[in-house]
């Protein structure tokens, strides 16, 4: 296949990237900068311009574009951007994608979908949730829509957190784990959906490949873990002992809504849709992610 990327610079975009060549794709990539190669297509989504010629012969697009969550708190302005960041560039490449008659679009989102369901599982058919993630995935989602009412396969990918050796969750964490200084946030009882670098990139690609996924796909683990069992989990894995509890309260006072969405909401997510398409996860359990990541 032919396909398109944009945020590929980013950690799932360049892991993607290279995943995609390796199994014989060609890929593009879409900058907002002037093109420095000839895989590169230069974009302008404030403008709703993409460079002439960027979808010709595209089998596929991947957009994985958004302004990062964290760090600091969600100030008004600061929601703007994440809402901006994601919305505005999901509706060019849908519109692109109807007008060009390209048959699938993965699209980013995320697992904050379902806000805080507590213990309860959660997968595809649950309902949204409430709160600013909820809110901006609904958004997020819903600027697909172009593509799928022109016929497109639109697949909408909720990701949940995602480990790596190098970059996301784990760079913050894995320093302070191993000066022995790692805990639980909160009570540790809300549950991270994790899933491991290699199972995100994956996925994606066998949504891309597999024409039974459509609609909303929950990128996590098949085994969900507490926020408690996941701090045991990561101080064992770096041979370190994880005593320390970061009270919920501090957390709040520091990051306010940030904090209270990010780390002390939690969803139990499974993967129901990947599963029942015949995914097999690399990294099944948080043991084999964390092994792999650290």
């Amino acid at each position: 296949m032919r396909v398109l990327i944009a945020g590929a610079s980013g950690l799932i975009g360049t892991s993607l990237t290279k995943r995609l060549r390796g199994s014989g794709h060609e890929v593009v990539r879409l900058v907002r900068r002037e093109e420095r190669s000839s895989d590169e297509r230069r974009w302008d989504p404030p403008a709703g311009e993409i460079a002439d010629g960027a979808l010709d012969g595209v089998d596929a697009v991947v957009n994985l574009a958004g302004a990062p969550l964290l760090p600091g708190r969600w100030s008004a302005a600061r929601k703007q951007v994440l809402l901006d960041s994601r919305v505005e560039p999901t509706e060019v490449l849908a519109e692109a994608v109807a007008e060009h008659g390209i048959p699938v679009l993965v699209n980013a989102s995320a697992v904050g979908y379902y806000g805080d369901p507590g213990p309860s599982l959660v997968d595809e058919s649950s309902p949204v949730g409430r709160g600013f993630l909820s809110e901006l995935c609904t958004a997020w989602e819903g600027a697909t829509e172009a593509a799928a009412t022109a016929g497109a396969r639109v697949v909408r990918v909720r990701t949940g957190l995602v480990l790596s050796r190098k970059g996301g969750l784990l760079d913050v964490l894995r320093p302070l784990f191993r000066l022995g200084l790692g805990g639980k946030l909160g009570d540790g009882k809300q549950y991270m959906p994790w899933i491991s670098l290699d199972d995100e990139v994956g996925a994606i690609v066998f949504a891309l490949e597999n024409e039974s996924l459509s609609g909303a796909v929950n990128l996590s683990g098949p085994q969900p873990a507490t926020n408690a069992a996941f701090t045991k989990a990561l101080g064992r894995a770096v041979h370190r002992p994880a005593i320390w509890q970061v009270p919920g309260f501090a957390m709040k006072i520091a990051l306010g809504q940030a904090a209270e969405e990010m780390a002390l909401f939690g969803q139990r997510a499974m993967p129901k849709a990947l599963e029942e398409a015949g995914y097999e996860f690399r990294h099944p359990t948080l043991e084999d992610a964390l092994a792999a990541a650290t």
